[in-house]
């Protein structure tokens, strides 16, 4: 656990939802406590990042935690990535976008055990779309290559995962896990945040249908 950090990125603008998206709640916990609930699994630090520090601490949670702001303000997807890997101690940065509140420490810890002889692990989604931010960054591998892609002006994380050694998990290798078709069910509108409440989704059980 100590070769591991945890990030939740809850900078976005939330334009499609209308309202803070790390705000919401499911079974009683807001999407950040949920999902550093289950980071805990792999990690004891947890830390939220924010477009500015501003921005992380209006996030009011029961739970403490370290509030990062953006290195590079406004940078979308990459910069909080970018934010996440400045503040990272650790080895490895866990980095989870906020709208994924379906994510579990058992996913996490599959990942986890696959990160061996590479720079970042990140899962491939059930429709075979690569997922970045729900991935694991190796600090020294990343940091310097995050950097300079936004001094060339590039904004997606992707990028960086195909400039670095990635060990990508096929959805094949995760399927076996509970919950496993929900993990990136990516909650940005008020239809898919109506849409996990009606089915009555619970903390202790993500793989309901």
């Amino acid at each position: 656990m100590d070769s591991i950090e945890g990030f939740i990125l809850a900078g976005g603008a939330s334009r499609r939802m209308g309202t803070d998206k790390a705000r919401l709640t499911l079974a009683g916990l807001t999407f950040v406590e949920r999902i550093a609930g289950e980071l805990s699994a792999v990690t004891s630090s947890v830390s939220l990042v924010g477009s500015s520090t501003s921005d992380a601490s209006q996030v009011n949670l029961p739970v403490d935690l370290r509030r990062v702001a953006d290195v590079y303000s406004r940078w979308g997807a990459l910069g909080g990535v970018h934010a996440a890997l400045a503040a990272c101690s650790a080895e490895w940065a866990l980095i989870v976008a906020c709208d994924f509140p379906l994510v579990t420490g058992e996913l996490f810890l599959r990942l986890a055990n696959l990160s061996e002889d590479s720079d970042a692990v990140a899962p491939i989604q059930n429709d075979q779309i690569p997922q970045p931010l729900c991935a694991l960054y190796r600090r020294e591998a990343c940091l310097g290559r995050a950097q300079e892609l936004i001094n060339s002006g590039e904004r997606k994380p992707i990028a960086l995962l195909q400039s670095v050694r990635t060990r990508w998990v096929s959805f094949d290798e995760l399927a076996d896990l509970k919950g496993a078709t929900h993990f990136f069910d990516n909650i940005n509108t008020p239809e898919d945040y109506a849409r996990i409440v009606e089915k009555g989704f619970s903390s202790t059980d993500a793989a309901m249908n």
